[in-house]
């Protein structure tokens, strides 16, 4: 599904979508965004969690030596998987200079918690996840529309496989979530090939330093508390769900938007706006899943600071039905159904360059809010 280029017969964002003058309106927002105070720093909401992490890493590690050899560290892992997403979202926060003002700071503790505590690699992720935010679900453009075992588009799904392949493209709907589980192992592996090739990256010694550390001293841990086939099924569980609860984060906030050609041109408010997803819910669902259920906040104001994205989505939600923008948000469950449901259709072949997702989406489920 994807918004098509511009053409007489086909349906596009409205006019003053376009660049040219709609340029101000996001000037407009962010100047109420910072009147209202939703830029300041929350220092002291950081500091709390900046001093859980290691000791709540601490205790864990404690936990797991008390138990011991024991199939109840299967549970254990459970907790790891779950520790290690939170402060990946953390992490996440830190690379969006949520946390300090000097970018320098920031820095650092992204490589502290993503390197040394979670075991991905700080400038792998900000060089891909960079890419993203500067043009989400724009086709050829979004790295996280270009993955080598879902498609997303037609194109993707008729390119040239492998008979397995093909088959797993075409059922893709139903193994999109179990492939999840494959998601841990992958982030890890990316990491350490990225700061291992010849490619530029931003300190280097210092990300191989603590990912050696971090990689080569959980799985001493592991192997050194556990029999083999404990430690083996230990590592499976938590590599497994730690891939899933990332996926099941990052996976309902733009699968199933509106895809961009890459030649399309949008102002930077509906660029961002237009392809992104809100989830509602409470405040436990915004611990549970980092704040990304607040996407469009995060898109148009990825510094602004995790706490204040709930306060943001009224008025930025105002401010883009005024201007005839759409707002989408829906329930967590309703937008992994939609996912399901985008994916099924291009892993089945079906092509309708002239349907208007946001419209599909409110006809089928009727529940996407839009201004």
């Amino acid at each position: 599904m994807a918004i098509a280029a511009s053409s007489s017969s086909r349906p596009s964002v409205p006019e003053h979508g376009r660049t040219g003058g709609a340029n101000s309106d996001f000037t407009d927002l962010a100047r109420l965004v910072k009147s209202a105070g939703l830029l300041r720093r929350r220092y002291g909401y950081y500091w709390t969690k900046l001093i859980a992490v290691p000791l709540l890493f601490g205790a864990a590690i404690a936990v797991f030596i008390w138990v011991g050899d024991t199939w109840w560290q299967m549970f254990t892992a459970v907790g790891f998987a779950f520790l290690f997403t939170q402060i990946a979202f953390l992490g996440h926060d830190a690379a969006h200079r949520q946390i300090f003002r000097s970018g320098r700071w920031n820095d650092w503790i992204s490589l502290i918690l993503g390197d040394l505590f979670v075991g991905m690699s700080y400038g792998w992720w900000q060089h891909k996840h960079t890419r993203h935010h500067a043009n989400p679900n724009q086709i050829g453009a979004d790295p996280d529309i270009d993955l080598p075992v879902v498609a997303f588009t037609p194109e993707q799904a008729s390119r040239d496989r492998a008979a397995l392949f093909r088959w797993i493209i075409a059922h893709q709907g139903a193994f999109f979530f179990p492939i999840l589980l494959l998601e841990g192992l992958s982030l890890h592996a990316s990491s350490v090939h990225r700061v291992l090739q010849r490619e530029r990256v931003a300190r280097r010694p210092v990300e191989i330093a603590f990912l050696t550390v971090r990689v080569v001293g959980y799985l001493a841990l592991v192997f050194l508390v556990l029999s083999p086939d404990k430690a083996a099924v230990f590592l499976a569980i938590q590599l497994g769900l730690f891939g899933f609860y990332m996926g099941m984060s990052f996976a309902p906030n733009h699968k199933g938007m509106p895809l961009v050609p890459r030649d399309m041109k949008l102002d930077f408010l509906r660029r961002q706006a237009l392809m992104s997803r809100n989830i509602r819910g409470n405040r436990v669902l915004d611990f549970l899943m980092g704040g990304l259920n607040y996407q469009i906040e995060h898109h148009l104001f990825p510094s602004m600071a995790r706490p204040h994205l709930r306060r943001a989505a009224p008025l930025i939600a105002d401010y883009l039905r005024e201007r005839d923008v759409p707002y989408t948000q829906t329930t967590l469950w309703q937008s992994y159904a939609i996912v399901v449901r985008h994916i099924n259709r291009v892993g089945l072949g079906e092509r309708d360059p002239f349907e208007c997702p946001l419209l599909a989406q409110r006809q089928s489920i009727g529940t996407v809010e839009r201004g």
